[in-house]
């Protein structure tokens, strides 16, 4: 069976499984192998571009944010805002008493970015980030993991069938598949990044 859509990942789930028992849980399966491939894949179509005009001590996280890659202000020379610590945040604002002007330090707090110095003014940034993995539904039938990877979606969702099943041989296979196919993922990605900056060979003439 071709794994296209999420219909037809569901098939596939409920016919590796071979349990009629099973079928109302399988949408579970897949979103639990959503949420553990959101925090253990990282590929290059997973990144995404925000801009924010910043003028506050806090700003909000875009809704898909996983992880941040790069984040910067654009207004004047670009500079780059460095990510610390809340503890480190708390040291800076003792030392000069919560002071306000241009700022070069952002740490995460709750679901908020806070900045430090406090912006003085408007400052346009640019945040370049991981952005989680549209789910899969009846009305989202698709998405470019499975169109790239459905093993990855099909094993990752069978393992979590594993309370139901309990000492089935068949999950440690299943496992094994799905961290290679996860494996797969981020080695393709790293290449692609890389694949322009190879070594070159150097010729000299005599």
């Amino acid at each position: 069976m071709t794994i296209t859509t999420y219909a037809t990942l569901k098939t596939a789930i409920a016919d590796f499984l071979n349990r009629d028992d099973l079928t109302s849980v399988v949408p579970t399966f897949i979103a639990l192998a959503e949420a553990d491939m959101q925090r253990k894949l990282r590929h290059w179509r997973m990144e995404a571009r925000a801009t924010a005009q910043l003028d506050t001590q806090f700003s909000a996280i875009p809704a898909d944010w996983v992880e941040t890659i790069r984040f910067y202000l654009t207004t004047g020379e670009t500079s780059r805002l460095e990510l610390i610590s809340q503890a480190e945040m708390i040291d800076r604002k003792e030392a000069d008493s919560n002071v306000n002007g241009r700022p070069y330090y952002y740490a995460m707090t709750g679901a908020q970015f806070e900045l430090y110095p406090i912006p003085d003014g408007t400052y346009a940034s640019e945040l370049l980030y991981f952005a989680k993995i549209p789910a899969l539904s009846d009305s989202a039938t698709t998405n470019w993991l499975l169109t790239n990877a459905p093993d990855a979606y099909l094993y990752g969702a069978l393992i979590h069938s594993a309370p139901y099943l309990k000492d089935d041989a068949r999950i440690q296979i299943w496992a094994a598949l799905y961290q290679s196919a996860i494996d797969n993922l981020n080695d393709s990605s790293n290449d692609a990044r890389h694949s322009g900056t190879g070594l070159r060979m150097k010729i000299r003439s005599f």
